[in-house]
């Protein structure tokens, strides 16, 4: 039987996460969140807003970059390209830029240099130097700049360690652009390029190789998901060749199933034991598998069903509770299917969008769908489509928004918004 202490115990900490105070409860991890679907179940933000309304307050970004921001309590992280010789006719020289402000003034805490550099080779216009987004565990920090090395932060913006993985040579120079991802004790990082291509896991204490396995892959822009089936921990990796799961604690391939497109850049979802995995540049291919299988699985049981029209290109999937959503290609035409079975909901809707490069999220029963000139349309996450706003900040958008608590937090070509009352 609870005692009168105990419960005056319960009753303040139930009234500190629930207050309004200091304390937050909800983090964003990771650019997908911390499930890896895009989904919040706690947050609750605001549907609609403008460059001036509901903005709680925003900053200007000391560089570039189309790296989704992450949240850890009442700080937010985020990275940034920023040039030092513009104008130059040659690729500039770089200050690559870890950032992190207060949540709730927008009041930079501390930045850091990862590093200075000149490029090695070009980048598609529309991507910069700076788009694979962070990772944390609430203790430590960890970004990517590709070429430019890896590197681990504290949370007050201390560097532990770095690492060099080497140069990429991206395809047709696009750029780089895949996240790595915490599981454990490790560090995931992608390393598809028109070189050897590698899956890499880190001792994310020390930065030190603890496996690498090699992929027969050209250039990758998907970021690696982690699932449990099962009792055994698999990574989860897109392929122009073939989608593929590793062992966690080896990297040994576990299985593999063709029919993806090229240059592939939509990361997997996962849930109820289903893994989802899409692509769709010069083709479309979606598929539902059943993460238990080994070898080839094409053709078994293992496949639950297969789309192979108006599959994603660059935004992800999204999964919220039965549902999952995605665009045509890079366009703003939206389709909802029935996560187990495949079946629409509805397909290929026109929403008032058109060019898409950020991921679809869900929080607080909506879904928040952005393009790139910063309009972001919120629909019921429902399975019938309902527009409830249609909103715009008036400038560039390519990273994912991150719902965290009330707020949205939305980082723009220039600035980065605090969507809030």
């Amino acid at each position: 039987m609870r005692t009168g202490f105990q419960f005056a115990c319960v009753m303040f900490i139930v009234f500190a996460f629930s207050s309004g105070g200091s304390v937050q409860a909800d983090n964003w991890p990771h650019w997908r969140g911390e499930s890896g679907n895009g989904v919040s179940t706690t947050a609750t933000p605001l549907t609609e807003w403008s460059d001036t309304k509901n903005v709680k307050w925003k900053v200007v970004l000391p560089g570039l970059g189309s790296s989704t921001p992450i949240v850890w309590q009442d700080r937010v992280y985020v990275t940034c390209g920023k040039s030092l010789e513009e104008g130059s006719p040659e690729l500039p020289r770089m200050r690559f830029l870890v950032s992190c402000y207060d949540r709730n003034s927008g009041a930079l805490v501390w930045e850091q240099t990862a590093i200075e550099a000149r490029p090695h080779e070009q980048t598609h216009q529309t991507n910069g130097f700076a788009s694979a987004s962070p990772c944390t565990d609430g203790k430590q920090i960890y970004v990517s700049f590709g070429s430019r090395g890896i590197y681990c932060y504290s949370m007050e913006g201390e560097l532990k360690w770095k690492k060099s993985l080497g140069q990429m040579q991206t395809r047709n120079m696009f750029g780089e652009g895949s996240s790595p991802t915490l599981a454990g004790d490790k560090l995931i990082v992608p390393w598809d390029h028109e070189g050897q291509s590698y899956l890499y896991a880190l001792d994310k204490q020390t930065g030190d190789i603890l496996w690498q396995t090699s992929r027969d892959e050209p250039t990758c822009w998907a970021t690696p998901l982690v699932i449990e089936h099962k009792g055994r921990r698999q990574i989860i990796m897109n392929g122009q060749n073939y989608a593929r799961a590793y062992d966690l604690q080896t990297g040994t391939e576990l299985w593999r199933c063709g029919g993806q497109t090229q240059r592939p850049v939509a990361s997997p979802v996962h849930a109820e034991g289903i893994v989802y995995i899409g692509s769709g540049f010069r083709g479309s291919f979606l598929g539902a598998f059943l993460p238990d299988g080994t070898g080839d699985i094409a053709g078994t049981t293992n496949v639950l069903w297969t789309k192979q029209k108006d599959t994603p290109d660059i935004a992800s999937l999204l999964l919220s509770q039965d549902r999952l959503y995605y665009y045509k290609e890079k366009t703003g035409l939206l389709t909802c299917v029935n996560a187990t079975t495949g079946e629409p909901y509805y397909a290929t809707q026109r929403i008032g969008l058109s060019s898409i490069y950020a991921s679809p999220i869900a929080a607080g029963g909506h879904v928040y769908l952005t393009d790139r000139d910063g309009t972001t349309v919120v629909i019921e996450d429902a399975p019938e489509l309902k527009i409830v706003a249609t909103n715009s900040v008036g400038e560039t958008v390519d990273a994912t928004p991150v719902p965290v608590d009330k707020q949205l937090f939305i980082r723009g070509q220039k600035h980065l918004f605090c969507i809030a009352k």
